[in-house]
């Protein structure tokens, strides 16, 4: 059986500006470092980067 709660919530945020925003899970000790992906931004209909930050 596996451990629960290795994941956390993270807060993805729209690089450009809009505010626009997603949660995310993430695995902490597999990816240590800042998750970055690109995703779909209606608020300026692109495809943008996403960079995490915590979520509060």
């Amino acid at each position: 059986m596996a451990k629960k709660g290795n994941t956390i919530l993270v807060r993805m945020v729209s690089t450009a500006d809009t505010g626009y925003f997603f949660v995310a899970k993430k695995n902490p000790k597999q990816t240590p470092d800042k998750l970055e992906m690109k995703k779909y931004d209606p608020k300026v209909r692109k495809h943008v980067l996403f960079t995490e930050k915590k979520i509060k």
